[in-house]
């Protein structure tokens, strides 16, 4: 009877264990906890993001939540495009280490982008445009060497474009366009490209903000140069006033020549015809 007894608690633990939720990284838990609490959710899209489903959030390569994918028990990549979800970003998102691709574009989102997000290493997908994010764009942003897509546009960011992020040999893609930011655009975003003659980026991933200046924006367009109808203008202007202080010099000239040529005498002959 014992035998059968050790047979029948062997088998009920390992249902047990088997049925039990795997528990997620402790790190991916406090990003997704947090990054949840910073968000508000109107549309009610994350409704399984409660405290139960955080702790068992990755399974392997399966995930609980709406919007995160796993790969071998750790969060891998967080998708919530679109979702109309507001509040900030968590800097917690931070101890999401293992995080590759971080997609939160077509949202509500306000506040400063964390600089903390520079200690995921292994990001290569930073999608963040179409928000109402404000402040200036991390410099520390540089760390992430893996980096290839960087969208930022249609946000509110301002000051100027970190010349650091251009040192991200694999940035393949990169558009802060339609923002509030200003000052030179930094040469390393804009070198040539030895076989195509062309720049590393176009203007259109820098058009729409006011104060950004310098190649590859025309200079019309980067507020920095005249536009050809200006120039035009200021050149027939020129020109006008040219002519119009050219023609007042000659007719004094004249007015003088005329008045030290006359005859000594000629003004006594006219007065005398006078009598």
């Amino acid at each position: 009877m014992q035998p059968l007894l050790w047979v029948v608690v062997t088998v009920l633990h390992l249902l047990a264990l088997v049925t039990r939720p795997a528990l997620s990284d402790p790190s991916d838990e406090a990003c997704l906890s947090n990054l949840r609490r910073s968000m508000t959710d109107p549309g009610n899209r994350l409704c399984n993001w409660t405290a139960a489903t955080f702790v068992a959030s990755c399974n392997g390569f399966t995930s609980y939540l709406h919007g995160v994918t796993c790969n071998n028990g750790r969060v891998y990549k967080l998708a919530l495009p679109g979702l109309t979800l507001g509040g900030s970003l968590s800097p917690y998102l931070a101890n999401c280490t293992n995080l590759q691709s971080l997609d939160l574009s077509s949202n509500a989102l306000t506040g400063p982008i964390p600089p903390q997000l520079s200690t995921l290493l292994n990001l290569a997908v930073l999608n963040l445009s179409a928000n109402r994010l404000s402040g200036t764009i991390p410099p520390q942003l540089a760390l992430c060497a893996y980096l290839n897509f960087i969208d930022l546009h249609a946000n509110l960011l301002s000051g100027t474009i970190p010349a650091q992020l251009g040192l991200l040999a694999r940035l393949s893609a990169f558009d802060v366009s339609y923002n509030r930011l200003e000052g030179p655009i930094p040469a390393l975003f804009a070198n040539r490209s030895d076989d195509l003659a062309l720049p590393r980026f176009n203007a259109s991933s820098f058009v729409g903000n006011r104060g950004l200046y310098g190649y590859p924006l025309p200079p019309e367009r980067g507020g920095r140069g005249l536009s050809v109808p200006a120039i035009v203008g200021i050149g027939l202007g020129s020109g006008l006033l040219s002519l119009v202080l050219s023609f007042t010099a000659v007719c004094v000239w004249l007015r003088a020549t005329e008045r030290t040529t006359k005859a000594p005498g000629e003004e006594g002959k006219v007065s005398h015809l006078d009598y």
